[in-house]
């Protein structure tokens, strides 16, 4: 069998896609080493008596990080988090009153102007603002007080992966160094063991890939921290595949789209932990008496599994449900790019979307 690193460079011959895919486990390893010391710093700068509640603005890939925000953010911080809404700030020039807001912008480029402008405007009111991203001389940058490096590289392909899982993990060390105990970013050394162990479930993706292409529509459903994973991975699954996913809290697919579950319409559940385990369980039957097919992507295969009818793609287990979502992503990218090459489309070359999108 060949080793990781003989897979790796097979790989890096094939697709730019599936090779930063696998570069994940040792890039997030890496900005852990090299961005640790800088958050550090930025959380003795912050007194958390100079704002209330947190503000974050993104788009795209980035937006589904800002969703793992107001999850990490609440559950360690105890802050409330909330989305910007950037047209008040270019379009309407109205922007809302930013007393007491730490405001974080979230780009992978840092150049859309529009998360820009809420940054720039934040600065203006006299709020500490932080920017995330993969260019620290990009205009978000720039226009921040503080900066975070995703520090993962370049990411060539279209999609976007290692900068994803690089946002998540700029987030959850952020949460972490703005509590008020000493900082303990320990934990966070579980996630690349746990990356590399997520390559493995490589079979599994490619053979729900196969039998999800077949279908015109689709959605992912997660819960708490992994309702953004499943934002994410349906966002992937729609750029790569150009397939209709529709994400969804399991709460949410209660409360009206469950009805769109017919025979044969597969649903594809992110389970991570226990929380919502039996919970998830519980949809995993309703939607088989509706006579759903089944993907799911988690640590532990569901009380409502059909061996021999429904897939389960394998997520590392040990990992704390608040960090998950860095884990869980990366199953769910081996399930889009190989969706991708079953509906007859290149990863590598999505139709009619572009590395970077400037929007105002």
């Amino acid at each position: 069998m060949d080793s990781l690193e003989d897979k790796q460079i097979n790989i890096s011959n094939k697709s730019q896609l599936l090779s930063e895919i696998y570069e994940q486990p040792e890039a997030i390893q890496g900005m852990l080493k090299t961005e640790a010391e800088r958050v550090a710093w930025i959380s003795q700068q912050l007194c958390p008596c100079n704002f209330a509640y947190a503000l974050v603005a993104a788009r795209g890939t980035s937006d589904n990080a800002a969703r793992y925000g107001q999850y990490i953010f609440g559950a360690i911080n105890h802050l409330s988090v909330a989305l910007a809404t950037p047209s008040l700030f270019t379009r309407y020039h109205t922007p809302p009153r930013l007393e007491g807001a730490l405001v974080i912008g979230i780009s992978q480029s840092g150049q859309s102007p529009d998360i820009v402008s809420v940054i720039e405007e934040g600065r203006r009111q006299g709020a500490p603002t932080i920017a995330i991203t993969n260019d620290l001389e990009s205009p978000l940058a720039m226009a921040a007080e503080y900066n975070i490096s995703l520090g993962v590289g370049k990411e060539k392909s279209v999609a976007a992966t290692k900068t994803y899982t690089a946002q998540l993990t700029a987030l959850a060390m952020l949460a972490l160094s703005l509590t008020d105990t000493p900082i303990q970013l320990e934990p966070l050394q579980v996630i690349p063991e746990a990356l590399e162990q997520a390559l493995a479930s490589e079979a599994q993706a490619k053979a729900a890939a196969e039998s999800l292409s077949k279908a015109d529509h689709t959605v992912f459903i997660g819960r708490g921290f992994n309702y953004s994973t499943a934002y994410e991975i349906s966002l992937k699954c729609k750029e790569l595949a150009n397939m209709q996913a529709e994400p969804y809290s399991s709460a949410d697919f209660l409360h009206g789209p469950i009805a769109m579950v017919e025979p044969g319409f597969p649903v594809n559940l992110v389970s991570m932990g226990t929380t919502f385990r039996d919970e998830l369980s519980s949809l995993a039957v309703n939607v088989h008496e509706r006579g759903a097919q089944l993907i799911t992507i988690g640590d532990a295969v569901l009380e409502g599994h059909i061996e021999g009818q429904d897939f389960f793609i394998p997520v590392p287990s040990g990992v704390p449900e608040w960090l998950s979502p860095i884990v869980a992503t990366l199953p769910g990218q081996l399930l889009a790019y190989y969706l991708s090459i079953s509906r007859g489309f290149d990863p590598d070359q999505p139709r009619s979307i572009r590395k970077i999108t400037l929007t105002e």
